[in-house]
Order: C-alpha cells, then structure tokens, then sequence
C-alpha cells in the first residue's frame, strides 16, 4: 500500500508567541502546516461522445473475412487532482468477434449467380456497459501490468472481464470472453503511457487510478461489415 502524502496548506497567525511571527506587529504571516494526509488520484473518464473510428486486425483465419475491420471510437480524458492537467484520447467501447458470412440478397441472387454477389460478415459485439446507474467508477490501481510496449489495466466487474489496453493496437489479439477498451494515439499508445508515467512521477508516491465509463444511450448488438471490413449496418436488436 502506497504511503499516503502530506498536505501542506497555507494559513496565518498574529500570535507573537508562534515561531512563524514575524514581530513588529505585521499579524500576518503566511505558515506552511500539515493540515491532513492525502493520497492523489488519476482519473481516467471515458466518455460517451463518439469522435471517430479506427481499423483493428480481426486475427481471424479465412480467406474472405476483413482482415481489419472499422470500430468506432469515443473520447477519453485523463487528469489528476494535483496538476489538473488534462489529456484527450480516443478510445474505442465496442469488442466485435466474428460470428458468420452471408450473401447480400441483389440482382446476383435473384438470377441465381450467389457466388457473384457480394458478402456480408456478421460480428457480434460483447461490449461492458454500466448497467444501472449513468456511470461506473473503478479503482484500478492494483491491476497495472506495464512493458516496455504496452499498458494494461485487467480487472472483473462480475462475471465480465474487462481490459484497458495501451499500445500498438495491430499487436492486440482479442480474447473471447474479454471486453476491451482500446486507446488510439497516434504514438501507438506510447503517447498515453507516458502521460501516466508522468503523472505517477510528479505526484511522487504511487497514486490512485480511477476509471469513470459514461453509460451510453444505444450499444450495438452487432455489426455488419463488407468484404474490406468497412461498417454497413449497426444492429440493435
């Protein structure tokens, strides 16, 4: 357990008989003491503002399934309540595993000629999402697991597990079973590793992290792609 930091704050005395007056009868002298212990945090929010999308390897065998295909992506902000420095990043909220291929119904079908039309590749999306409440805090300090490459963060809500995942996303294999927040910059992650690593740094002792994830107002269920992995439809039923 990280040893909490002192908080230093700032007050006055007029009393001639502290050590901190300064005499000739000012009565104003500004004191440094230790008002309380106070252990900082890092706070993670991931927001539910879509700011544009990203290709992520599908790692999937077969020769017609999108080898990439398109995820949107949200804003994430990153802050701490000692600098109150604040970093934008975008993050994907959605973990599509591919499920099955269909033939688009067109002008091919009807004559007869399936092998000519083009496919659709159905993937299922097994996102976290707060369920109950408008938004989730986690503390998340404890599941850190750092590289020289990547940062993750690896935790349960329940029977759902969940990965922050930082760092060269055409490296991610995503596992079945586990729901992934991907961080997009454009230092393949490093970016967002070492702002952590900054903060961590200037606040001195281990601090606290903390996850906020933003209910959204519609998940899909699923998504369905074309041949080069670009979105067609969004399912939510």
């Amino acid at each position: 357990m990280p040893i909490p930091e002192l908080n230093l704050s700032l007050g006055l005395t007029d009393n001639d008989g502290s050590v901190f007056y300064a005499g000739s009868g000012e009565g104003k002298v500004i004191v440094r003491t230790d008002s309380a212990l106070k252990q900082h945090t890092i706070t993670i929010i991931i927001s539910e503002q879509q700011v544009g999308s990203v290709n992520l390897k599908t790692h999937f065998k077969g020769a017609e399934i999108p080898a990439e295909i398109e995820v949107p992506t949200y804003q994430m902000l990153v802050t701490d309540d000692k600098t109150n420095e604040t970093e934008i990043y975008k993050v994907t909220r959605d973990t599509y595993f591919y499920k099955q291929q269909s033939t688009k119904k067109g002008i091919w079908s009807f004559l007869g000629l399936k092998f000519l039309a083009p496919k659709n590749f159905l993937f299922e999306n097994i996102p976290f999402e707060p369920l109950k409440e408008e938004m989730e805090v986690f503390d998340i300090s404890r599941y850190r697991k750092l590289n020289q490459e990547e940062l993750t963060y690896s935790f349960q809500k329940e029977d759902q597990n969940i990965q922050v995942f930082a760092g060269d996303i055409n490296t991610l294999k995503v596992e079945k079973g586990i729901s992934y927040f991907v961080i997009v910059d454009e230092k393949k992650g490093q970016r967002f590793i070492g702002d952590i690593l900054y903060r961590e740094k200037f606040l001195k002792l281990t601090p606290k992290v903390k996850l906020h994830i933003i209910k959204r107002k519609q998940v899909s269920k699923g998504m369905e792609t074309n041949k080069q992995g670009r979105t067609d439809r969004l399912i939510y039923i």
